[in-house]
């Protein structure tokens, strides 16, 4: 079973401390949402985890090993993906060939076999008309798009980065069904970062709240949302 621990990981830059002290760990199987207010570390922590940084101090294990300076392309094939908010795919390409390139890349498939998976994958994901040029495809199909293209790293951890944002509710609800639909079929821990409470609790079983760089609270959504901390620091209200 794969396991994504952090020990005491901080980052800072400079004189400020992005991320300070997390502890945490996720299994397959499981999606964690990544809440808190804006600044508060969470892409920070996924840049970390993912290989985007170094941290300043502590560890980050993945499947039992030290991966902390391991630099991202060697965490990419370990089986630790993740979406960026800004998406930039591949110009004047397919839908399609931009998931086949991944496939490519990062597993070695040949053209054919890569075409293959990618529709495969494609078909998974229920995105159809894949070979119009991604110029054409509405936000929940480029959205879609990219989530194929890290599936087409193979994968076991997959971090998504406010994934749903943009989205109308018809929207987000086919995306919230999509990712439940990818932790079940390939048994991952997906961790999510999202602004929208709705979708947190709608999407996943466990929730931890950054404030500061600093987890605040954790566990199931119903629980966290109640915490004097967590709303004076997120939520809106007065403790």
């Amino acid at each position: 079973m794969s396991k994504l621990v952090l020990q005491s990981l901080t980052k800072r830059f400079g004189g400020l401390v992005a991320v300070n002290g997390v502890d945490l760990e996720m299994t397959e199987g499981e999606i964690l949402g990544i809440i808190g207010p804006n600044g508060a570390g969470k892409t920070t922590l996924i840049n970390l985890i993912s290989g985007i940084h170094v941290p300043t101090s502590g560890n980050v294990f993945f499947d039992g090993k030290d991966i902390s300076t391991f630099p991202a392309h060697e965490r990419s094939k370990m089986g630790i993906a993740r979406t960026f908010q800004l998406i930039h795919p591949l110009e004047n390409l397919t839908a399609l060939q931009n998931v086949m390139i991944g496939f490519m890349f990062a597993q070695g498939m040949n053209q054919k076999d890569a075409g293959v998976a990618a529709q495969k994958t494609c078909e998974s994901l229920k995105l159809e008309h894949v070979e119009r040029d991604v110029g054409q495809l509405t936000i929940l199909e480029t959205k879609k798009m990219e989530i194929a293209k890290t599936l087409a790293c193979g994968p076991k951890v997959l971090f998504l980065d406010e994934v749903m944002a943009g989205l109308n509710s018809d929207e987000t609800k086919d995306l919230i069904e999509t990712v439940k639909r990818i932790a079940q079929e390939h048994n991952l821990a997906i961790g999510v970062v999202e602004h929208v409470m709705g979708v947190i609790k709608m999407l996943t079983a466990r929730v931890i709240v950054l404030d500061a760089g600093e987890i605040i609270a954790q566990g199931p959504y119903n629980e966290v949302s109640q915490k004097p901390e967590v709303i004076k620091a997120y939520l809106g209200g007065e403790a």
